[in-house]
């Protein structure tokens, strides 16, 4: 596939900022006359075409939203990405808008997909979901100016201020703190983390809550190190969750997880009378009668359509979860 101009060509190509290729296109008048032949010059030079998505999705020619179905989504994370699509779904049609669903098996067929859809003017915009760090998707995007939300937010430095990744998330950290503050309150001690290997952003915010209530509390840290339990999550396989919090002795008297299905491996470890937390409020949740933090993913859903429809400057929103107790 041909290699299509970009927005950074154009400006190399001019010797100008990607801004005032921005401004050229968008806002001629504010720039100078001799900068903005040098930018049109490069534009004709290069064959450079701006993609119209954003321009579209707003005065809804298309008015059609790419989301891709993972196939890594199984278990319980695939039935919170399931509620999560149907309620972008709804908040869509509400707005006139509507949802293309594709798969990808990989980052490189997705940005391939991407290219394919937009070529075809199949698609006006994307939601992103399961995104990490290094994701090639997101830089692929801004590159070419389209237009999209993550469901996730970019772990770095530039969070709150980076305007061109839109993004909604909830606040882990948040969600987690609550979850151990109700465990000491209901006189628990000795709280344990059941968590995923350090490097995961999603995974190292929610550690970050239960470990600031802890350490609030006065928690040794040595204690704390050997109360943090690290596993690779594995829907098929509760027992690396379950033979991790076993192997602590002193056994916990209760224990906040990352996830549903890690919560699942630690009632299998301790049984129904120690207290056991989980994240994401899954039917399973429910159905054994465990407290989990719940995420307002209907609330999510509508921030993503309000967030792609915007040109106020306005790039993310961050939720506060809520924990439901049993």
């Amino acid at each position: 596939m041909r290699r299509l101009p970009t927005v950074s060509d154009v400006a190399s190509a001019a010797n100008v900022s990607r801004q005032t290729v921005s401004n050229v296109l968008n806002t001629p008048d504010i720039v100078r006359e001799e900068t903005r032949a040098r930018v049109l010059a490069a534009i004709e030079r290069l064959g450079y075409r701006p993609h119209a998505s954003a321009r579209r999705l707003r005065t809804r020619v298309s008015a059609t939203i790419g989301v891709r179905l993972d196939p890594g989504a199984d278990g319980m994370a695939g039935a919170l990405l399931d509620r999560f699509l149907h309620a972008l779904v709804e908040h869509a049609d509400a707005h006139g808008l509507r949802v293309l669903l594709y798969t990808a098996a990989d980052e490189d067929t997705e940005i391939a997909t991407f290219q394919r859809l937009l070529d075809g003017s199949d698609v006006d915009a994307f939601v992103l979901t399961s995104t990490h760090h290094g994701d090639r998707r997101i830089p692929w995007l801004i590159e070419h100016e389209v237009r999209f939300v993550t469901f996730g937010r970019p772990w770095g430095e530039h969070d709150m201020t980076d305007a061109s990744h839109r993004w909604v998330d909830v606040d882990g950290r948040a969600g987690v703190a609550a979850a151990t503050a109700s465990l000491l309150a209901g006189g628990a001690s000795r709280i344990a983390f059941l968590g995923w290997p350090a490097g995961s952003g999603t995974g190292d915010d929610r550690r970050a809550g239960w470990r600031s209530v802890l350490q609030d509390a006065g928690v040794p840290e040595d204690e704390l190190v050997a109360l943090d339990l690290a596993v690779e999550e594995d829907p098929r396989d509760l027992g690396f969750a379950a033979r991790a919090v076993r192997a602590l002795d002193p056994q916990p008297d209760a224990v906040v997880c990352a996830s549903d299905s890690l919560a699942l491996g630690a009632r299998l470890a301790l049984g129904p009378g120690v207290p056991v937390i989980g994240y994401d409020d899954t039917p399973v949740a429910r159905a054994l009668g465990f407290s989990s933090v719940a995420q307002p993913l209907d609330a999510v859903a509508g921030a993503v359509i309000e967030l792609l429809q915007r040109d106020d400057g306005a790039h993310h929103r961050l939720f506060a979860p809520a924990l439901v107790e049993r």
